[in-house]
């Protein structure tokens, strides 16, 4: 399991410390201000409940941490989806019960590229965690359908938007793009316009899927950045038109002024 972590891990009594708010206090002797550190009761009780989680499942958590904002994120081997989210789940103390979502996030330089993230929710409780893990091309993830009955749609998309591949779901294909489309196109390395483009054709009466082309008169190539094609245009000082007076367009066409 070594192997494969990504995320830190340390001591469980050190892996959650809660935020601190700065009060600020007066004091009547001195007539004067003074700064104290005070921890809010909410970010309190979210880091000692990830305390708890990582301590009742220290096989799969690898590290807990409050974001700032003020949410409690669980980061876990791929291994424990399903004791994990089953522990949230279930345990007493837990009661996630509502998947809400299911995302990714594609970063090309990390090893595990894919950051898989479950937003859950505790209707029990009034309060929401996120739990996330990694994967690659070639290493599935296991499904939550049985758990989650709302998890079937949210793995499917992200199934067809980044290409990650969910073990034993019952109906994975696409359900965003067309039939037949090649491709992820949430992964950073997908190009912004595509491979192909739709049409409708008037010979044949019907909408045409064909090989994207692109004239040459319209294409920018500034290479700078992947990101920005038009960087140029983005510039006002060069968007600006130059507005002449009369006396100038008068030399510049010599007609004599009247």
């Amino acid at each position: 399991m070594s192997a494969l972590c990504r995320f830190s891990v340390s001591v469980f009594s050190n892996l959650v410390k809660p935020l601190s708010v700065a009060g600020i206090l007066k004091n009547p002797a001195r007539g004067l201000t003074e700064t104290e550190n005070k921890v809010d009761p909410h970010l309190e009780k979210l880091s000692k409940f990830g305390t708890y989680v990582a301590e009742s499942i220290p096989k799969f958590v690898q590290k807990v941490e409050v974001s700032h904002l003020r949410e409690l994120d669980i980061f876990i081997h791929p291994d424990g989806i399903i004791p994990v989210l089953s522990f949230l789940r279930n345990n007493h103390n837990a009661q996630f019960n509502a998947l809400v979502d299911i995302t990714a996030m594609d970063v090309p330089a990390r090893s595990y590229r894919f950051e898989v993230v479950y937003n859950l929710l505790s209707l029990r409780y009034n309060s929401r965690v996120r739990v996330r893990t990694y994967a690659d091309e070639l290493t599935p993830i296991s499904s939550i359908c049985d758990l989650y009955q709302a998890a079937n749609w949210y793995e499917r998309e992200v199934w067809d938007m980044y290409g990650v591949f969910f073990s034993d779901h019952p109906d994975l294909r696409r359900i965003l793009t067309d039939y037949g489309f090649q491709g992820h196109p949430q992964r950073k390395d997908f190009p912004l316009s595509g491979y192909t483009e739709m049409r409708y054709d008037e010979e044949l009466r019907r909408v045409v899927i064909e090989p994207i082309e692109l004239a040459q008169e319209y294409r920018k190539f500034d290479f700078k950045t992947p990101w920005e094609n038009f960087a140029k245009f983005r510039n006002p000082e060069r968007n600006t038109a130059r507005i002449t007076n009369v006396e100038d367009t008068q030399k510049a066409k010599e007609i004599p002024g009247k």
